[in-house]
This record gives C-alpha cells, structure tokens and sequence, in this order.
C-alpha cells in the first residue's frame, strides 16, 4: 500500500466518518520511525512502546487542532521527543533506573542485560556509547545519525537554533569516537 500524504490524512481526518480510518494510516506510516526513535532514547522495548502508547494518545487528542504550522512529521517527533523526556524525567524521580555519577540516567546497564547484547558487535557498542552522552547530545545524534533530520527540521522538532544543535552533534560524534576506540 503507497503511502498516504500529510496533506490526504488530515483531510480525511477532519471527515467524521474517516476520522479512524485516516488516524489508522497515519499510524501505520509513522509507528516505526517513532518507535525506534523512542526506543534508541529509553532503551528498553516495554518502555518504548509505553511511551509510544502515549504519543499516539497524544496524536488523537490534538490531530484536530494541528495547524500545519509545520509539518506533520516534525509536530510528531517533537511529541515523541517530549514524551520521551517526560518519561526519562518520571524514571529519575522514581529512582527506578541507576543514576550515573552526574545524577542522569544511567541506561548502559539496560542494554548490557539484553538478551541479545553482544559486546564484540558495532550496533551495541555505538548503543553503549550513546548511553555515555549527556540527554540532548544523545536526543541530537539520534535524529541526526539514525533519522537522518535535516538541521533546520530538527531546530523546529527541539525548538533550538540550528547553530547549537549543530554544536551538540559534533560534541556528541567526538565523544562517541572517543569511546568506540578507547573501550
């Protein structure tokens, strides 16, 4: 099945009679790329489909009132993102998961006790090494690295210039380098 534009979801969501229809292509065309963005940022896949559950919460109850200000796929990555952060937040105060020397949540841990975790393979050293950055550098590698999001997009998704996320991202990729190298 092609894919639907953004522009042929909202209208068929704003008719009454398609409203669930258009809400089901939507999420079928999103649900991967959100669920490995929230993934790659709590880690754990239980956790990334609560979080994902909720996104889409959001999505139905605010679909009616987007704009287009910008478009649909920048409006839901920023929810992602802030569901993300509002989860991390919620697992910090909850002391639910081990908290790193600097008081961030330390999710390296997660990833070693994986069942599949295999130290000698790049993907779960580039994951380990994620871990070790600081929350927005791994939030900006993250769309950078695996979505491929253009700088300006990524400005309106985090609500940032694009001078400081460009400045987050090659602190990010040094640091990454650094640990792929020297561990």
């Amino acid at each position: 099945m092609p894919p639907y534009s953004d522009a042929e979801i909202l209208l068929a969501f704003g008719e009454p009679g398609q409203r669930e229809a258009a809400f089901t292509r939507l999420v079928r065309q999103y649900q991967e790329k959100l669920y490995w963005h929230i993934r790659r940022m709590v880690v754990g896949h239980e956790d990334a489909n609560d979080v994902l559950q909720n996104v889409w919460i959001r999505v139905w109850k605010g679909l009616e009132g987007f704009r287009a200000d910008s478009q649909l796929y920048t409006w839901l990555y920023r929810i992602a993102t802030n569901e993300c952060l509002s989860y991390l937040e919620q697992q910090k105060r909850k002391g639910s998961v081990a908290l790193d020397s600097e008081g961030g949540i330390n999710l390296s841990d997660r990833i070693r006790a994986d069942a599949h975790f295999d130290a000698e393979k790049a993907e779960w050293k580039l994951q380990l090494a994620m871990q070790e950055l600081p929350e927005k550098q791994r939030l900006v590698f993250t769309l950078r690295y695996y979505d491929e999001m253009p700088y300006e997009e990524m400005s309106r998704v985090l609500e940032t210039s694009e001078g400081a996320l460009k400045a987050s991202y090659h602190h990010a990729v040094k640091k990454v380098e650094d640990y792929l190298l020297n561990r």
